[in-house]
């Protein structure tokens, strides 16, 4: 009778496992299916979301909305002033819009806008500068110009003299001012020992609207850096894959810069620029030995070469401390994305033409071809 007890309550308690079992996985089946219900939920309402903010806020609208868009606006800020306005729908989406079509180079101005706008034309407006105020004054900064020329472009163009200009660019606090408010554009690096001027290079060549008649230098000067800012958020990803600091790319792009011709091949210069780097062979670029003697030449010297200045490619390898002028975008754009070429030397012609050269017997038939 025990054995037989025994069974009975072996028998009873698997039937009783089995129970349980069943109703375990009856809860995690139902728990399943409402966490799948829950993110089906999410994601359909995350997609009719997305759909409806892409799409103008009220198609059939026609009052005019003034939207005002300060000097210095980025992305994010521009975007937050249209949710405001009640212009789109959605601020983070308008942002990752731009940024998906590489939409940049946004103008500050006053704007005339209404709901029945899509995003496209909403940046069409943005960037063209449709505005129903003119602006007071223009600045055009070509590419290519350093700190001190842009300086003496500011003077002819406001009431500040090359020197104010200058004394602000230079200025501690203020420098600290636009490394707070770009952190992720102005790093530690600008304030190296061997740098000239820590914001060289860092302010766009661009043509900026004003539409106050007397701006502040901190005006003028923080909305090229914004626009620096904007420009260098769709190369991030680029910059990330090739390990390179922001401050390293506008220091590359630079020399392009100023190498660069109007017939110029800038990708192939950056070619051969990397390919002197990764064997350690000076640049030798002679952009930097002007910068180094902080005065235009028509002609280097080989006097000129052998100055002692931390800018001095040609007795310095590598990049040197900074960048050496303010670059475009075409030249910020080679830098990350040169041609793959062999080559390690190159010279220009009188019309402005490029010869490119693997080895340096190569390099001096070049120069008894086209300089000599």
């Amino acid at each position: 009778m025990d054995n037989e007890a025994k069974k009975i309550e072996m028998m009873d308690k698997m039937k009783q496992r089995k129970k349980e079992g069943k109703i375990v996985r009856r809860i995690v089946s139902m728990v399943t299916l409402v966490v799948l219900l829950i993110v089906l939920i999410v994601g359909v309402s995350g997609y009719f979301y997305v759909k409806s903010a892409l799409k103008p806020i009220d198609p059939e609208s026609t009052k005019e909305i003034a939207v005002e868009i300060p000097m210095g606006s980025g992305i994010s800020a521009i975007s937050s002033i249209l949710e405001e306005k009640e212009i789109i729908k959605d601020a983070r989406i308008f942002k990752y819009y731009t940024k998906f079509k590489n939409e940049s180079s946004f103008q500050a101005g006053n704007y005339s806008m209404t709901q029945a706008m899509t995003f496209d034309e909403i940046i069409e407006s943005l960037k063209t500068g449709k505005v129903y105020r003119e602006p007071i004054f223009a600045l055009t900064i070509p590419e290519g110009l350093t700190l001190e020329q842009i300086a003496k472009r500011v003077e002819k163009k406001t009431e500040y003299t090359a020197k104010q200009f200058m004394d602000k660019i230079v200025d501690p606090q203020f420098i600290q001012n636009m490394m707070a408010t770009y952190p992720d554009l102005i790093t530690e690096e600008v304030l190296d020992g061997n740098i000239r001027y820590a914001l060289e290079g860092y302010l766009y060549p661009a043509t900026y609207p004003f539409y106050e008649e007397n701006p502040t230098l901190e005006e003028i000067i923080s909305t090229m850096i914004s626009q620096t800012n904007d420009i260098l958020v769709e190369y991030k990803p680029m910059l990330e894959e090739k390990e390179m600091s922001v401050h390293e790319l506008l220091t590359f792009a630079s020399l392009l810069e100023e190498e660069a011709t109007a017939k110029t091949d800038r990708e192939t210069i950056a070619s051969v620029f990397y390919n002197r780097l990764e064997i350690n062979m000076p640049l030798q670029t002679d952009p930097t030995v002007l910068y180094a003697l902080g005065s235009h030449k028509d002609r280097v010297l080989y006097e000129d070469l052998e100055v002692d200045n931390p800018y001095n490619t040609y007795v310095n390898q590598g990049l040197p401390p900074g960048p050496i002028a303010n670059a475009g975008k075409i030249s910020i754009e080679a830098a990350l994305s040169p041609t793959n070429t062999e080559y390690l030397y190159f010279l220009a012609d009188s019309e402005g033409n490029n010869h490119f050269a693997k080895t340096y017997d190569e390099h001096l038939v070049n120069v008894e071809k086209y300089i000599k």
